[in-house]
């Protein structure tokens, strides 16, 4: 997969920014699309794994090793050596400059605290994902739902190689990669609050209910969900609060970010299991929720649900450009217009809803509600 998209964006941000950052998810390909850029970069390149010994000992004075450098040079997790940080501050400041920095990351609190502080204004960040249906075809789209997006999985020979690579992934990551971060949390209490998570995906946090499943206190909880948040395992979904007199929902909603992990914690094995499954309604809204914010190029802080405890609601709510558009997300090719989805057109001022479903074909449902295919998004949602 050339990943065409995430790769305009971060040359393109080079060409501005001396340093810009690459993060996301252990194993979603963010190594794979920096060899790719080093292979196309005219001039010098410069490649430093953080975890290889041998770079680290290249490093050992960080700037005698990158002070000389020129042309493009990646530091691969650079979450292992934080105290890099304000030397990239140093070498981002010089005139003119010799050389732009590529740096990779998962996150983690180092990460963004140390990038805040020493490197405002002379960073921008790049969040990249696993694949996605402009990446993998239309035609794999309900292998890309069932999979999800971490390459390894869904290039799997099969179903079953794909889901014992999930599984193995969780617990590599919950015994060792959460600990590297600097998250000294038990794994196997982690393991069960991300199970427990699973159930929840699509529903609005309830951190006293969790707290009492785990005899712990709803703080506890909460900073459970923060570290799977801060690593990119789980998407918290903010409540948009509108000037109403009605009593508005305030708790976000939780989703798995991946599908196919989803899938893992819940022992779903292929698509034909998925579509048997309680959660089948709640996955393929989270699935196609991630491809409404890649169409529309927002990022998570600026999305929103919006809720009444009166029953209205909607399920994503962003304001690209300053126009109100609202999204719901129905797993039947045949939605209807509800009452729901009238009151949020008319109380949040929507110029327009869209049902998003897995059929093919787009109608106008209503004033200013249209039913649109997960497929057809990219030609219905041209907001410019």
């Amino acid at each position: 997969m050339k990943r065409v998209s995430h790769l305009k964006t971060v040359l393109e941000s080079l060409q501005f920014f001396p340093i810009v950052a690459l993060l996301g998810a252990r194993q979603v390909g963010k190594t794979t699309l920096a060899k790719k850029l080093l292979g196309t970069t005219e001039g010098e390149t410069h490649h430093f794994d953080l975890e290889d010994p041998i770079d680290i000992a290249r490093l050992h004075d960080p700037m005698l090793a990158l002070k000389p450098l020129k042309g493009l040079v990646v530091l691969d997790e650079i979450q292992r050596m934080p105290e890099l940080f304000p030397i990239l501050r140093v070498l981002a400041d010089r005139d003119p400059i010799p050389a732009r920095f590529l740096i990779l990351g998962c996150a983690s609190p180092n990460l963004a605290r140390q990038s805040s502080e020493s490197l405002a204004g002379r960073m921008i960040h790049h969040a990249m994902g696993g694949f996605q249906l402009n990446e993998v075809g239309d035609e794999h789209a309900q292998q890309l739902w069932s999979r999800g997006g971490f390459p390894r999985s869904f290039l799997a020979p099969d179903d079953a190689l794909s889901l014992k690579w999930r599984k193995a992934f969780l617990r590599t990551f919950l015994e060792h990669d959460l600990p590297q971060l600097g998250f000294n949390h038990s794994p196997e209490r982690m393991r069960r609050f991300w199970s427990m998570l699973a159930h929840y995906h699509g529903q609005t946090w309830n951190g006293a209910e969790l707290a009492r499943a785990f005899g712990v206190s709803e703080t506890s909880v909460r900073r459970y969900l923060d570290v799977l948040g801060a690593v990119f395992m789980v998407r918290v979904l903010q409540p948009w609060h509108a000037n109403l007199s009605k009593r508005q929902v305030r708790s976000p909603k939780i989703y798995i970010a991946d599908t196919g992990l989803l899938h893992a914690l819940l022992n779903i094995g292929d698509s034909y299991d998925l579509q048997g499954h309680p959660k089948v309604g709640a996955s393929w809204e989270g699935f196609a929720i991630e491809e409404v914010l890649r169409v529309l190029g927002v990022d998570y802080p600026d999305a929103y649900f919006w809720s009444v405890h009166a029953g209205a609601e909607l399920d994503l709510f962003v304001q690209p450009n300053g126009r109100k558009i609202g999204f719901e997300f129905k797993n039947t090719s045949s939605p209807k217009a509800t009452r729901s989805m009238r009151s949020a057109v008319e109380l949040l001022n929507l110029e327009a809803l869209y049902v998003v479903h897995p059929g093919e074909s787009s109608w106008e449902m209503a004033e200013r509600i249209k039913a649109v295919p997960l497929l057809e998004l990219s030609k219905n949602l041209k907001l410019e």
